[in-house]
């Protein structure tokens, strides 16, 4: 009998192949300052354009975007939930609007998660072939033959990813089905996350009267959607700045590699811009937006910015700062986040791939001088980056804040094979390492 872990995400994705027959289906990314949602209708037609536009990749299922909106983010803090009925508010809010936009109802929704501490592990198999040429059954063999890492109690897996094959001397193979070969071998890439995070947005969800279809790590999302296929093929990492928290994602071969997550983001920027100013936190925000930035020249010190208020105080509603003391609040934090963000990197080993190109997005990419200083503390390869642009997407979603949401699309319609994809042979299953893994799934389905 087949193990949970994979009639679990087995039935994701039928219900995600269900969806795409229907002709509809929701993307949620449930962050902590924003909640974006996208409908989008496939229709098997659409190709890349002329003009750059993605619907499709050429003999795919092809999509559009026909409904968008986005909602203040409530209840959510690191990228996890914290106050059910509020998240569930904001997500109601979200998807009517998208609703509406779209003049279609939709019951089937793919979210994406930002928090819950990502971890990565790398997994290798081998096994020698019964018959010359490479089979289906050969492939769920030579990942069941992957020794699977005791990953904890509390945590469940989120991806587990075929990253690379090898058919006796020749590695680098994405799909070795139907070639000649003796031995056959893999590596894994294995994506862990907290229990509780997945679980508390399974049952959000359930509460909006959705059908989940899929969870997807918000890194590797925005990864997807903003790594070049240049930088995706020769190795990258993608840095998402958030509100709550920014995600880490590394590619190499098409295939992500390493994700991880740095519980901090604009939103503590934010806070502290507050705390300095003495300002409420709406206000903070707007002055972060309009004037932010974390490079100070001369000019700054003599550039005031008006803070205002509204205690009733005359004398202390009409204050004002220079830029440069703004940008002495916001820096340190900036470069706080940075110095984590390298630590990962440089734990997963980013400096020993062919190419080490860095690619900043999410909304807190906008901060002016960002990538200068991104390039001092992580390495001279650094660019902003923007989501693909995708058929039907509004100009208002095109920024760097909603490459989650178009990356999610991208993996919706388009997803890469995971272990679940495959016939795992029972007796060669490390079932005592995996079945944690759909406790969530069970309790919420």
């Amino acid at each position: 009998m087949m193990t949970d872990l994979y009639q679990a995400q087995r039935a994701m994705r039928q219900i995600r192949r269900q969806a795409m027959q229907r002709g509809v289906i929701a993307i949620l990314d449930v962050g902590s300052s924003k909640i974006a949602c996208l409908v989008l209708r496939f229709d098997g037609s659409e190709r890349l354009r002329e003009d750059g536009t993605i619907g499709a990749m050429a003999g795919q299922t092809g999509f559009r975007i026909i409904g968008a909106a986005t909602t203040r983010s409530r209840g959510v803090q690191f990228g996890e939930i914290v106050a059910m009925q509020e998240t569930e508010r904001a997500i109601r809010t979200a998807l009517q609007a998208a609703q509406k936009m779209a003049g279609i109802r939709v019951d089937h929704v793919i979210a994406c998660l930002s928090g819950a501490s990502p971890r990565s592990y790398g997994l290798e198999g081998e096994i020698a072939l019964d018959e010359q040429i490479v089979a289906e059954a050969d492939v769920g063999r030579v990942m069941a033959a992957c020794e699977v890492p005791d990953y904890g109690v509390r945590r469940e897996v989120l991806h587990a990813q075929p990253v690379n094959f090898a058919l006796d001397n020749r590695s680098g193979l994405s799909d070795p089905r139907g070639q000649l070969g003796q031995t056959l071998s893999v590596d894994m890439h294995l994506l862990t996350a907290d229990a509780a995070p997945i679980q508390n947005l399974v049952y959000c969800l359930r509460r909006c009267d959705l059908e989940l279809a899929g969870i997807v790590s918000s890194a590797y999302a925005s990864g997807m959607s903003t790594l070049v296929e240049d930088e995706q093929e020769l190795g990258a990492a993608c840095i998402d700045l958030g509100g709550g928290s920014t995600g880490i994602s590394i590619f190499m071969k098409k295939h992500m590699i390493f994700a991880d997550a740095v519980r901090m983001g604009g939103d503590h920027v934010t806070a502290d811009v507050s705390m300095g100013l003495g300002v409420p936190a709406a206000t903070a925000e707007r002055i972060k937006t309009f004037y932010g930035g974390v490079h100070a020249t001369g000019l700054d010190d003599r550039e005031r910015i008006d803070i205002g208020g509204n205690t009733g105080d005359w004398e202390h509603d009409r204050r004002s700062v220079s830029r440069a003391e703004l940008i002495g609040i916001m820096r340190p934090r900036v470069e706080e986040i940075f110095e984590e963000v390298r630590q990962r990197l440089d734990a997963a080993g980013f400096e020993h791939l062919p190419s080490r190109q860095i690619v900043l997005t999410g909304g807190g990419n906008q901060i002016p001088g960002l990538d200068g200083l991104a390039s001092r503390i992580l390495g001279q390869h650094v660019r902003l980056g923007r989501p693909l642009r995708v058929h039907g997407l509004p100009q208002a979603a095109t920024g760097a804040g909603f490459a989650s949401a178009v990356g999610l699309a991208l993996c919706a319609a388009h997803p890469q094979d995971e272990w679940w994809d495959f016939e795992i042979p029972v007796d060669r299953y490390p079932a005592h390492s995996l079945k944690r893994a759909v406790r969530w799934f069970k309790d919420n389905w």
